[in-house]
């Protein structure tokens, strides 16, 4: 992606990088697609000879945002996203690097798929393209893949995102094969004999809808069980899409007995609840799905006290059509690379964390879960930068976006916090 562009000044702005403690007002520099240096502001001579000026003032200057869930459908559903539309979509919410799920069309559960994912991104030359492979051949749930191929060929972890993996012995399996190619296991945490054809959370709303529901138990018996059997192999666990209390105190017990767990949630799971589905909204269904107050509270209460340690979208883009359907016919997802950071920000104005808190779990922290070496602005380091206005305030349109899909629950929403300027390994592309 480095090619012979200008060395970039950005000027002015407050740098907030975690992963190097700092937080301030800074010039930072970037040569040769690298992060060259981090300058107190005004120190530097403003002579625009050597490099390309770029006014920060009044802006946040972090390290390009790092989301660890979004699945870009490309190869085999083209029709819902593809890998240029995805990159395209993820740098346009300041987010410069993606680990995208396994759940394609042929599932990635082979090196040659992931050699084709590489290949569309960098085609692209947008944001880093990072392959999640499968846990099982097809993700079938019955015969391990070739982790060792498949981690040779790109991958960063296993998943079968989008189905658990239900017998505790092929699970058990998994964690001690992945561990010997230190691969995180990344979990779809439900057991499908709760689950039962359910379409949204069960309580009152889905009583009053008429509608199947999906018990937090579903979700919480097999955090519980993964958790365990990180605990017997030694095994990498990663927890995705935390969305109840319950899971929530698992994971923070196992991490107090210093079990190898880490976890993510989403913007939806600590901004909505099941109340979202009324009017049979099928952009607030999602699996798992909207929980209640008390899930919500338990999982700003993880993000706070770093049981969660990372903010991921699960970008599940679907073609318009597949969301118009009645409600029980309707597909699970929706996207989320647009509005991360805005909705993420909404913690830090709600008081649950501090802003560096909050690019923490958008940066380094899930770069460190996944192994890659991104989320940091430290001379040295890649130079993928975001920049946003804290103030610009703007309503949510989905006809917007740049992603294929429209599925947002956030449609009209009015947001605070705006992404100016995207940078990858120095060159701008938003």
């Amino acid at each position: 992606m480095s090619g012979n562009h200008r060395s970039i000044l950005i000027k002015g702005g407050r740098v907030v990088d975690p992963a190097s403690g700092v937080d301030g007002l800074f010039d930072l520099l970037l040569k040769e697609g690298k992060v060259a240096e981090l300058r107190p502001s005004g120190k530097t001579a403003s002579s625009g000879k050597e490099y390309e000026i770029l006014s920060a003032e009044g802006h946040v200057v972090v390290p390009g945002l790092v989301d660890i869930h979004v699945h870009f459908r490309e190869p085999g559903f083209e029709y819902r996203e593809t890998i240029a539309t995805g990159v395209r979509s993820a740098v346009a919410g300041g987010v410069t690097s993606v680990c995208c799920m396994p759940n394609t069309n042929p599932v990635n559960d082979t090196a040659s798929v992931t050699r084709f994912i590489l290949a569309q991104s960098r085609r692209e030359g947008l944001a880093h393209v990072y392959p999640i492979g499968a846990i099982t051949k097809g993700s079938q749930g019955e015969e391990i893949t070739e982790m060792g191929e498949l981690k040779e060929a790109g991958c960063v972890a296993v998943s079968d995102d989008g189905r658990p993996v239900m017998q505790a012995g092929i699970m058990r399996r998994a964690l001690e094969y992945a561990r010997a190619f230190h691969l995180p296991v990344i979990d779809h945490c439900e057991d499908l004999t709760l689950t039962d054809d359910g379409v949204m959370h069960e309580g009152r709303v889905s009583t009053e809808l008429g509608l199947k529901g999906i018990p937090s138990a579903s979700e919480e018996v097999m955090v519980a069980r993964d958790v365990a059997l990180a605990e017997a192999t030694g095994g990498r666990i990663h927890i995705a899409h935390v969305s109840t209390a319950g899971a929530v105190r698992v994971i923070r017990e196992a991490k107090a007995r210093g079990v190898a767990v880490t976890a993510e949630t989403c913007p939806h799971y600590f901004l909505l609840t099941h109340e979202a589905v009324r009017g049979y909204n099928t952009n607030a269904k999602m699996n798992p799905p909207l929980r209640e107050e008390a899930d919500v509270l338990a999982v700003r209460e993880g993000l706070r006290d770093g049981t969660i340690d990372a903010i991921a979208t699960d970008h599940a883009p679907h073609h318009p059509d597949e969301k118009l359907r009645e409600f029980d016919a309707a597909p699970f997802g929706i996207v989320g690379l647009e509005t991360l950071l805005p909705l993420s920000l909404r913690l830090v104005e709600e008081g649950v964390l501090t802003l560096p808190e909050m690019v923490a779990r958008l940066t380094h922290l899930p770069a460190r879960v996944m192994g890659i070496p991104r989320g940091t602005l430290a001379p040295g380091a890649p130079a993928d930068v975001t920049v946003f206005d804290p103030k610009a305030t703007w309503r949510v349109d989905a006809g917007t976006f740049l992603s294929k899909g429209r599925n947002t629950p956030f449609q009209g929403w009015e947001l605070k916090g705006r992404v100016v300027r995207t940078i990858v390994e120095g060159k701008v592309v938003l």
